[in-house]
């Protein structure tokens, strides 16, 4: 059996990549034999020769890869502008988690500190169900300008701020958090401009930190309550850098190292040419960033007088205001929040039945992944289903089926698995498979892009080669008895109540092949538990009708559309029992 893999990650751009080389230098003198490391650069624009520099230091214990964050950032770039991240390497540690699924739990390192001691011991410590763990922020606890921002601002405890320049991700917290979503969100509504991404991180992850010894976090800028070489890591933070000053704390312990690395003469020319002037802005730098700090806690709208007015997403509100425009043009299959360019699935991209021992030891990871992820959706009522009715209908299937749904929430879809486990049909050899859109497969990235390539996905193409080998499984599929999910509205519109107009893909399928369509029809309403985007968390009923089988005698043609019919008349009537109302659409 092999060693443990522990995934370290710096972020830097060809500037700073020089002092990556003299961290991962002495974190490569120090580490422990017992581990493999494979250590990811995450970056944008390094330069060929910076990369061999850092690259010769591989070993067989060390691996290194750099890793362009250029595609994942595009690939998100709907959510938020990403003018400013790709020269802003300090925030590429909060896409770790969504970057690599694969990986639970993982460290994240400046490049201007030392690494005294054996980084696989700051790993082995187990910080449980904490979001992250790291150490405090030392200049808040000794520095009273900074303490009184971070407690009349963030709204956090000098005590529990933490720095975050050395922190241990527990990415499946990170995952099932939505830490990434929490932090663009914010990004949107809060600018915090003092600490930037450590700001962020501390609002989102308050009260569930981890704190370590603070030898593992040793901030030379402040006083440490121990001698500098007792530190396991030493972080050269703020101003005080060595390559700069020979006076600051530790600054033997960095040309330690520095002098046998391939970029010792260029550091030691940086050092002896930082000019007086330089210097001189290096002390207004930190006296500005007082005065912010100061001007930041005082403000009448900073972040924590902001916190408790809860106010609605005008994004949400937006789409509310574009739903009734569309329903009124008849807009039914548009989106109403339009999905990036997705790539285009070839045939040789995709496996559909996902044949072969590698496919299904993913499917099988994904799926336990997944099932942690809904039951953090229900326990955090994120996803609340009040009550399934009908559930009988669904264990009675004695066939492949098509399952129908209405189609409101990214996350509908486990409500239907939930479902379906329910019913048992799984014992009976039946699996459930959901029909995705193509950019979903193709272009999502991170996490919930692993889950859409590996939990018994269906992508549809814009390819048609690829449609023919989509058409294909789906038949062969539905002929082997299993249970596909389709969407026939062919169209996502958040939390709206109403069955909308249906499209034949979906009951042709059930027809061409003889299995009924098990209409499921999800109704909801408010709960009392408020959303972060200021609208209440809708309570799901899974409605589920009892099959509807093709007729013996009658045409494709003539199924597909008696089908689609007999769907949407049962969608209608438990939307007016239900609600109480009769379906009717703006006009």
């Amino acid at each position: 059996m092999g060693k443990e893999v522990i995934p370290i990650f710096y972020s830097c751009d060809d500037n700073f990549v020089k002092y990556t080389i003299v961290s991962l230098y002495s974190m490569i003198k120090n580490a422990s034999k017992e581990y493999k490391y494979h250590v990811y650069i995450l970056n944008t624009n390094i330069s060929s020769k910076m990369k061999e520099k850092l690259l010769i230091m591989a070993n067989e214990n060390f691996e290194i890869s750099f890793e362009d964050v250029t595609d994942y950032l595009n690939s998100i770039s709907d959510k938020f502008p990403i003018r400013d991240y790709y020269s802003n390497t300090t925030y590429y540690r909060l896409f770790i988690a969504e970057m690599f699924p694969e990986y639970n739990k993982a460290i994240y390192i400046d490049s201007d500190t030392i690494v005294q001691g054996d980084i696989s011991k700051l790993y082995e410590i187990d910080i449980k169900d904490a979001y992250l763990g790291a150490c405090n922020e030392l200049a808040v606890l000794q520095l009273e300008d900074f303490a009184n921002y971070v407690e009349k601002c963030d709204g956090i405890s000098k005590y529990n701020f933490f720095n975050a320049g050395i922190i241990v991700i527990n990415c499946e917290q990170f995952r099932l958090h939505f830490i990434l979503d929490k932090f663009i969100q914010l990004l949107h509504t809060y600018k915090f401009v003092v600490a930037q991404d450590e700001d962020y991180l501390n609002v989102i992850c308050k009260d569930h930190i981890y704190f370590y010894d603070q030898r593992w976090n040793a901030q030379t800028f402040s006083e440490i309550p121990f001698p500098i070489d007792e530190a396991y890591i030493v972080h050269y933070n703020m101003v005080s850098k060595p390559w700069y000053y020979n006076n600051c704390l530790g600054y033997d312990i960095f040309w330690q190292y520095a002098k046998d690395t391939n970029i010792y003469q260029e550091l030691l020319n940086e050092l002896n040419n930082y000019s007086d002037e330089n210097k001189l802005k290096d002390q207004k730098t930190m006296e500005n960033l007082l005065k912010m700090a100061v001007n930041e806690a005082n403000k009448d709208d900073n972040y924590l007088n902001r916190l408790n007015k809860v106010t609605r997403s005008s994004d949400r509100v937006a789409i509310l205001k574009k739903m009734d425009e569309f329903e009124k043009e008849g807009k039914f299959d548009q989106d109403l929040e339009q999905d990036p360019p997705g790539k285009v699935l070839l045939p040789n991209d995709i496996n559909y039945l996902k044949k072969g021992f590698t496919n299904r030891v993913k499917t099988k990871f994904a799926y336990h992944m997944a099932r942690k992820f809904v039951n953090h959706l229900l326990d955090e009522k994120m996803m609340i289903i009040k009550e399934i009715k009908g559930l009988e209908n669904f264990k009675n299937l004695d066939s492949g089926a098509i399952i129908t749904c209405n189609h409101f929430n990214p996350f509908d879809s486990f409500a239907i698995q939930i479902a379906y486990e329910a019913s048992k049909q799984k014992e009976n050899g039946r699996t459930f498979y959901r029909v995705i859109r193509e950019g979903n497969y193709t272009s999502f990235p991170g996490f919930y892009g692993f889950l859409m390539r590996h939990c018994n996905t269906l992508p549809l193409s814009s390819h048609p080669e690829t449609m023919k080998k989509f058409i294909k499984a789906v038949d062969t599929l539905l002929q082997n008895g299993h249970l596909v999910l389709v969407y026939p509205e062919q169209s996502l519109w958040w939390n709206y109540r109403k069955p909308k107009p249906l499209k034949k893909g979906a009951y042709n399928f059930a027809s061409k092949n003889h299995v009924p369509v098990l209409p499921c029809f999800i109704t909801m309403k408010d709960s009392d538990v408020l959303g972060p985007d200021g609208f209440y968390v809708q309570e799901y009923t899974i409605n589920i009708s009892k099959p509807i089988y093709p007729k013996e005698g009658q045409s494709i043609a003539q199924n597909t559309n008696m089908l689609l019919q007999e769907n949407y008349e049962v969608w209608k009537e438990v939307y007016e029992k239900t609600y109480n109302i009769p379906l009717t659409y703006l006009k």
